[in-house]
């Protein structure tokens, strides 16, 4: 009798065992298959994004159900033509960031419009892109700090030469403030500088080395 139970009891031992090895064997193909599925289509999109050239458009389709409210619009920004479907309420800041992949334009303030970290230039003007609705930028030419970087423009090395920034949060938007004041003016003097950067707010307090920083900035480019 004593033997009959030792031979349940390994019975029962060996069926817990199946089952806890079947019960992880089927938990890890679940995971491992989202795992896996996951890295599958991260890869099929990047390799999408490398195929986009920089004169292509890019170009978002909305779906049917989205396709009601919103409305297409193509526009230039930092040499590069791109085509969205943009929804009413969509500003210049989220599309910039969200859409084109673009993040130097900051929400310090919440999309107030009284810091100015979200400058960009868009025709050759500084505008608020928190406050800028992306619907009305269609045809638009933008530039970000990322393009004006891209063409070694002389404010960025200028900026780091006088040390006009720390965090660097809010520098993208008195990057593109500078560049747009410098486009328009290519003598300015230290007042000019302050007068045209009185929109933007530093974190820091570096407020006193900026219009150095613009000014050298102004001399390098006559100079070249």
């Amino acid at each position: 009798m004593s033997e009959t139970k030792k031979t349940d009891d390994e019975t029962k031992k060996e069926i817990s065992n199946l089952s806890r090895r079947k019960f992880l064997k089927d938990a890890g193909l679940v995971i491992g298959g989202t795992t896996v599925g996951s890295m599958a289509f991260a890869s099929g999109a990047e390799a999408q994004q490398q195929e986009k050239g920089d004169n292509a458009p890019s170009e978002t389709t909305p779906t049917s159900a989205q396709s009601e409210c919103r409305a297409p619009i193509e526009l230039t920004v930092n040499g590069g033509r791109y085509r969205y479907h943009v929804e009413p309420n969509w500003t210049l800041r989220q599309l910039l960031r969200d859409e084109v992949g673009l993040t130097s334009p900051k929400d310090w303030c919440g999309g107030m419009g009284a810091c100015g970290s979200c400058t960009v230039i868009m025709n050759g003007r500084p505008v608020l892109s928190c406050l800028t609705l992306a619907i009305e930028c269609n045809g638009a030419i933008i530039e970000t700090a990322e393009g004006i970087a891209k063409t070694k423009h002389p404010i960025i090395d200028s900026y780091i030469k006088w040390n006009a920034f720390q965090c660097g949060y809010c520098t993208p938007g008195f990057v593109t403030t500078a560049k747009a004041l410098l486009d328009r003016n290519p003598n300015p003097t230290e007042e000019d500088v302050r007068d045209a950067l009185g929109g933007n707010l530093c974190r820091c307090g570096t407020y006193q080395q900026h219009p150095k920083a613009v000014v050298d900035a102004a001399e390098a480019l006559r100079q070249k």
